[in-house]
């Protein structure tokens, strides 16, 4: 079958509490998932979407049933250590760009792992530029040359392009996911995707 892919963007605590379930639903199917970068403040723009914290605003019951599905999403799966960065919102343009230039460079897997980490497990200030520097050098990665490839033109371009390839198979937030050409939204909608790669496979 075509290789599911993982729509993401490290801004979203939904995309981490995804990323760490997708291990299981690879282990159980046998199929590997391919992540691409996205730009969530970019896909919203795309979209006409925005994020639930503004679209519901004056919905405080709504607001209040996002973080129960959570709570009950993090218990489910035993994601113990999830923690919500206190810097939330955090701007992710240097972040998901430097995802871009980890693929050019080779460390793509070790990049999202450090970044999700340092995200919402350990988290920091990552769009301040000296403690994402700081960070992926703690991480074992090459940040000089992440950061300076991710102001590369090309770079740029691949992120836009991953952004709008996104919102042109109907994405409109993150995480999304695509399996066989069927989109999928939300980590609550894991099942389905394992379902749906489970008959693809």
């Amino acid at each position: 079958m075509t290789q599911p892919l993982f729509y993401f963007d490290f801004g979203s605590p939904n995309a981490y509490l995804a990323h760490r379930v997708i291990p299981g639903i690879e282990a159980r199917t046998g199929v590997r998932f391919r992540y691409v970068p996205v730009l969530l403040g970019g896909l919203f723009k795309l979209s006409g979407n925005r994020a639930p914290m503004l679209a519901f605003a004056d919905v405080p019951a709504k607001l209040a049933y996002e973080r129960l599905e959570m709570e009950r999403f993090i218990a489910r799966h035993g994601l113990t250590q999830f923690r919500m960065n206190p810097h939330f919102p955090v701007n992710t343009l240097a972040l998901m760009r430097c995802a871009v230039a980890a693929e050019k460079e080779g460390v793509f897997p070790d990049y999202v792992e450090a970044m999700f980490h340092f995200m919402w497990e350990d988290p920091r200030k990552l769009d301040d530029l000296p403690v994402l520097a700081s960070t992926l050098r703690e991480a074992g990665l090459p940040a000089e040359r992440l950061i300076v490839n991710s102001g590369e033109l090309k770079v740029k371009d691949r992120l836009a392009m991953n952004t709008q390839g996104a919102f042109e198979k109907g994405a409109f937030g993150i995480p999304s996911f695509l399996v066989a050409e069927e989109l999928y939204f939300g980590k609550d909608k894991l099942r389905d995707v394992e379902e749906a790669v489970t008959q693809g496979a």
